[in-house]
């Protein structure tokens, strides 16, 4: 798996495959939402603390036919302060953790670009949804995304799904920012596994 205008997959086979017939996902942005995010970001495997309950949350979407895909801003790349090699070891320890609490992780995408940069892949930019829904045959518009920032609600509003803020991470703070540009998600809870056990029971 490549990259699709910057939109980069995480290059190893550690990637479920797709589900043969997939009409709906959920995407998950990563940092603040699956782990505790940090201002210094995040550089390596001991940076990388999962919020409680997260996994499971991820187990119980995969479990009941909501595929898990995450798209994630991982500006870090451009800054210098991580490489490939270290982002993948992340996410390929990511997987297997959740695959240890019976959860499958179908694909993870990222966007190594700075915010000035002008990509399309970059959320809010809707890039890494419309490259997920080409390889793995989503419909936008069934699917939801999950985050803790403006920028993971808009481009959730942007792409046709639906959204669901989490307060973990930055989510108190996104309120205040939604708010100012007149977005709302269509929900808000306190964390992933909160909405995760909403989501399985509609």
């Amino acid at each position: 798996m490549g990259e699709t205008c910057g939109a980069g997959s995480q290059p190893v086979s550690a990637t479920a495959p797709p589900p043969k017939t997939t009409s709906r996902c959920v995407f998950l942005d990563r940092d603040g939402v699956i782990n505790q995010d940090s201002e210094a970001y995040i550089k390596s495997l001991d940076e990388f603390l999962p919020i409680e309950g997260s996994y499971e949350a991820i187990a119980t979407l995969s479990r009941t036919g909501w595929p898990v895909i995450i798209v994630t801003n991982q500006s870090a790349l451009a800054r210098g302060l991580i490489d490939r090699s270290t982002l993948n070891q992340i996410h390929e320890r990511l997987i297997e953790d959740v695959r240890r609490y019976g959860g499958t992780i179908t694909d993870i995408l990222f966007c190594p670009h700075l915010p000035e940069d002008g990509c399309s892949c970059r959320k809010p930019g809707i890039g890494m949804l419309l490259e997920a829904a080409s390889r793995h045959g989503i419909d936008l518009s069934r699917s939801v995304m999950i985050g803790d920032s403006a920028r993971d609600i808009e481009c959730g509003i942007r792409a046709g799904c639906k959204t669901l803020l989490v307060l973990t991470g930055n989510g108190r703070k996104a309120l205040t920012e939604l708010t100012r540009i007149g977005m709302t998600p269509d929900a808000v809870f306190d964390s992933l596994r909160e909405a995760a056990d909403w989501l399985v029971r509609l």
